[in-house]
């Protein structure tokens, strides 16, 4: 199911200078260097949509791309990034929640975790805060093709195994890489699938 027109709208600082046309909004956030570009790429089946960097925290702003006329895909900065000042950080952080809490076009947030490492408390402290404020979201763990089979099996049961420690059952949870373009259809699939039912 691939995506006809997808193309860069603009990058805003605050959540009330991003667009106010009425399409739906699924925005992608994660720790800084989890492959959030590289699978934005993947699922759009472009090349250089979102700018990939060997440097974290190069995603400082709200970023809109419109998908065929029909919906906002937005690609928040990382989170946890050390190198960045505290000052900073709090800033990125209230406009992250403060996007999130009042935007009130968005249907789903897309946390992605690196399934390679355990569950981190940044991971933990983001998703949690996501549940206490009632936002949907979903979880994308990425990178699978980096682990062998037995691995992925291991390292998938031992993430879901501790979010279920503060979650009595798990949002939506897809697996992908953007290498070989794992998840790709399941994700769009999903994304299409919400954006009927909320147009309908």
């Amino acid at each position: 199911m691939p995506l006809n027109d997808v193309y860069f709208i603009g990058s805003f600082p605050t959540y009330n200078q991003t667009p106010t046309e009425q399409f739906p909004e699924f925005a992608f956030i994660g720790r800084s260097n989890v492959g959030k570009s590289s699978l934005i790429n993947m699922i759009t089946d472009r090349t250089h949509l979102a700018k990939v960097s060997n440097t974290p925290g190069k995603t400082q702003l709200i970023n809109y791309f419109k998908v065929d006329e029909s919906w906002y895909l937005v690609d928040l900065p990382g989170y946890g990034y050390a190198k960045l000042s505290k000052t900073k950080r709090l800033e990125f952080r209230k406009m992250i929640e403060d996007f999130l809490v009042r935007k009130q076009t968005i249907v789903c947030t897309f946390v992605l975790l690196d399934v390679r490492h355990d569950l981190q408390a940044i991971d933990l402290e983001f998703i949690n805060w996501c549940g206490m404020a009632h936002l949907p979201i979903c979880l994308i763990f990425t990178k699978m093709d980096k682990l062998r089979p037995n691995e992925r099996k291991r390292n998938v049961a031992r993430l879901k195994n501790s979010l279920l420690q503060h979650w009595e059952s798990l949002p939506p949870l897809f697996l992908s890489s953007s290498e070989t373009a794992e998840g790709k259809d399941e994700i769009v699939g999903y994304i299409e699938e919400l954006v009927e039912k909320v147009s309908s």
